[in-house]
Order: structure tokens, then C-alpha cells, then sequence
């Protein structure tokens, strides 16, 4: 059902953001807007146990759970060619353990919510106007806000929890396909992100418990329309 409402609203604001501003478009603008639907699929197994006061048991891994959400995209043609482009979405993500068996399913982050602040330069092939396939690469600083400890990490004693912000690259490719002469294009994107986060979890009276290291690298894959102008 959450999936089902994300793309719709997604495709929704798609329809909306090309039928509004159709007599202004151009094929060859200086700027795009996308709206697009997007599949955030991460990661997070552990890669380091820095700490552990709590007894977690040996073996143990975890995993993040996937995300659908509305994004936007804003591009900014240097050239004909080069372009720089900046996406604004938030995705939620619980983290759960699945291994060992005994603790398989157990939630150790809740509600995790991350703003994935990214730019990247991007190169197209081909000509505007026409299909446009594109790679591109840039920074992205992961902000990761409201996260709480999941139930079994409360427990194991844990009564707050905490992500790092971080710092890692994204690299991009996709293809935008016009459908008129007004700038209106389909736009198929992926990135790949490499960046980790330390997890750090608190007890009641404020002693960090357990201090763990996390691979991230989600694949972000996003479809929707693009409007150029």
C-alpha cells in the first residue's frame, strides 16, 4: 500500500508539473525539472563491531529494509553536454538483524529517515532535442535524523540510538526520451551510492552500549517525466 501511494502521488505530480507549463518549454533549455517515482534500496550490513557491552551474538548481521518515494530532480545545462544536476527527497529506512537465526528479524534501528543531500556532474550523448542517454558522479552527505533504537535493541538495553551524518559518491547513468518539441521527455535514472555510517547505540544513563560500522551503498533507481525549458 505505501508503495502503491508513493507512485501515485509521484505520477500524479508528473502530469501536473508537464501540463502546466507546456507553452514555455523548450528543447534545448538551460533547465530541467524531473519528477520522478523512486525505489531507494540499501544496504546496511555490519562491517565493524567497534563495541559491545550489550552481549549481541556472535554472527550477528543486519540489514536496511527498502523505500519507494517522490523525488525531484534540478538540472542545470553548462553546455550542450554538461550538465549539473541536485535531487530532493527523504526516505525512511528501519535496520533489522538476519543472522544468527535466533535474532533473525529483531529491529535494531527504527525509523531511520535520511535526507541524501547530492550533486553530480553529468555528461549526454547525443543532441538536445533528441534521446539523451547520460553518466554522471559527485559527492552526497547522507543526513540521518529521528533514527531510534529498534525492539531488540531495547532489548538488549539500549534506550536511544544514533547514525552519523556521512560523507560518500554517487555515480549515475539513465537516458532521457523526448515526447514533443516543448521539452517534455520520459526519464529513466539510476545511481549507486558508496558511502558507510557508524551506529551508535546509548543506554539510560547515557553510556554508549554498542558502536557498530554499516554499509550503506544503496542503489536509488527513479522513473517519471522530465520538463526542460
Amino acid at each position: 500500500m505505501i508503495k502503491a501511494a508513493f507512485l501515485s502521488t509521484a505520477a500524479a505530480a508528473a502530469m501536473a508539473l508537464a501540463a502546466t507549463p507546456a507553452m514555455a518549454g523548450s528543447s534545448d533549455g538551460q533547465i530541467q525539472v524531473k519528477v520522478l517515482a523512486t525505489a531507494v534500496l540499501p544496504n546496511g550490513e555490519i562491517s565493524e563491531v567497534n563495541r559491545d557491552l550489550i552481549g549481541l551474538p556472535a554472527g550477528t548481521d543486519t540489514a536496511a529494509d527498502d523505500n519507494y518515494v517522490p523525488t525531484v530532480a534540478v538540472e542545470y545545462f553548462l553546455t550542450p553536454q554538461i550538465s549539473v544536476e541536485t535531487i530532493c527527497c527523504v526516505t525512511q529506512h528501519d535496520v533489522t538483524a538476519v543472522s544468527p537465526a535466533a535474532i533473525a528479524g529483531g529491529g535494531m534501528v527504527s525509523n531511520a529517515t535520511i535526507i541524501p543531500a547530492t550533486v553530480t556532474l553529468k555528461y549526454h550523448f547525443g543532441e538536445a532535442g533528441g534521446i539523451q542517454p547520460y553518466v554522471g558522479a559527485g559527492p552526497t552527505y547522507f543526513i540521518f535524523i529521528n533514527e531510534k533504537p529498534g525492539a531488540l535493541a531495547r532489548t538488549l538495553g539500549a534506550t536511544r540510538q544514533q547514525l552519523n551524518d556521512h560523507l560518500g559518491v554517487a555515480l549515475q547513468a539513465g537516458i532521457d526520451i523526448p515526447v514533443n518539441d516543448s521539452g517534455m521527455a520520459l526519464s529513466i535514472d539510476a545511481k549507486r551510492y558508496f558511502l558507510s555510517t557508524s551506529a551508535h547505540w546509548f543506554n539510560a544513563g547515557g553510556t554508549e552500549v554498542l558502536s557498530t560500522r554499516h554499509r550503506l551503498d544503496p542503489w536509488v533507481i527513479s522513473a517519471g517525466v522530465a520538463f526542460r525549458f
